[in-house]
């Protein structure tokens, strides 16, 4: 039995990937383990599964000034030194890295070891861990062809993103129990990522009363930031965080407000849901979700509406547009061929780990 060791974090969009990989390979005999930080989101969501787990130091890499810049280098030095010894004892055949800050020691720990690494990049341009890993890695798999020019060295292969295979199969009637919702009306699902957006959930408070007139909202709030004032509000229903309801919750939407993540955008593309994306800004990131969500509205997909222009007014109008226009934007969807990853990546591994 092969051993694969699984790594990335952060933010959701570097772990549930993973699952979708991790269900399909062990199912053809792998052994899998996991490799995250303690405090990052892929320990909340690692550790509710029977996937080991195990957890070394890391640091942030910032592209700003922060002085926090002067300590984390030490951090990350010393999660490369815990990572090479875990792997030591692990053995595995390969590893798979989504990405996020804590695959950077883990990369690096297995080009010491000698252990070939695939990973993948979801945005149209490699984030910094990647950028930082991509010597070290043998194949880096991409979801847009136009990321290929990016990958320097041959290692570029466009594979698209895996989908966790649950995700397909929620069930619509579950969701309306879960949320004490009913049929009348149609769902909107709001998300600001995993860790919630301050800004996106304001506006959806100010503008809650217009909205329910017309939509029943799920809205993923982001930890402590749910609001004991709106807990009884009819037809409003709040989550700090969903996992595994996540696919009963999609089955019942009509529609998604959501960032421009590209994990998240290509899950709800496989579902086939219209969107309206609010990026986050240059200011608050390199600029990724800003270019994925210009990909998709250019592709019918989706609506844009900035950060900047940002309002309960303007909250409801990209609504509504997008309700509107729901039909088309499915169509749109169920036209494209959209070619599900997992297979090709788990053909890169089994031929990557000979």
């Amino acid at each position: 039995m092969k051993t694969i060791v699984f790594t990335g974090g952060g933010s959701a969009g570097h772990v549930t990937p993973n699952l979708a990989l991790i269900a399909k390979l062990r199912r053809l005999g792998w052994h899998v383990q996991y490799i995250g930080s303690r405090d990052g989101i892929e320990n909340d969501i690692i550790g509710h599964t029977d996937i080991p787990f195990y957890h070394i130091s890391s640091g942030k890499l910032r592209r700003y000034f922060d002085l926090k810049n002067v300590k984390d280098p030490f951090k990350v030095v010393k999660g490369v030194g815990e990572a090479y010894m875990l792997l030591r004892k692990l053995k595995p055949a390969i590893v798979f890295s989504k990405g996020g800050f804590v695959s950077v020691p883990v990369i690096v720990a297995s080009w010491l070891n000698r252990i070939p690494v695939i990973s993948h990049e979801s945005d149209i341009t490699p984030g910094l861990a990647n950028k930082i890993s991509l010597p070290f890695v043998t194949r880096i798999c991409v979801n847009f062809p136009e990321s290929l020019k990016y990958i320097k060295g041959g290692k570029g292969v466009c594979t698209g993103l895996p989908i966790r295979e649950q995700l397909m199969q929620g069930k619509a009637l579950r969701g309306y129990d879960l949320c004490d919702f009913h049929k009348q009306k149609p769902v909107l699902l709001v998300m600001g990522g995993s860790l919630g957006a301050q800004k996106i959930n304001g506006a959806v408070r100010e503008s809650l009363d217009r909205l329910l007139e017309k939509y029943q909202i799920v809205h993923i709030c982001g930890k402590g930031q749910t609001d004991a004032a709106y807990a009884k509000k009819r037809g409003y229903k709040q989550f700090e965080y969903i996992n595994e309801e996540l696919p009963d919750i999609l089955a019942m939407t009509e529609l998604v407000v959501s960032r421009a993540g590209a994990t998240s955008i290509f899950e709800f593309l496989a579902l086939r849901k219209p969107m309206l994306l609010i990026p986050l800004t240059r200011q608050a990131s390199r600029g990724d979700q800003l270019l994925n969500a210009d990909s998709f509205q250019k592709q019918g997909y989706a609506q844009v509406l900035f950060e900047e222009e940002l309002t309960g007014a303007s909250l409801t109008a990209g609504i509504d547009a997008v309700y509107e226009r729901r039909e088309q934007m499915v169509e749109r969807i169920r036209t494209t061929e959209q070619t599900h990853a997992s297979d090709l990546i788990i053909q890169l591994i089994q031929e990557s780990s000979l």
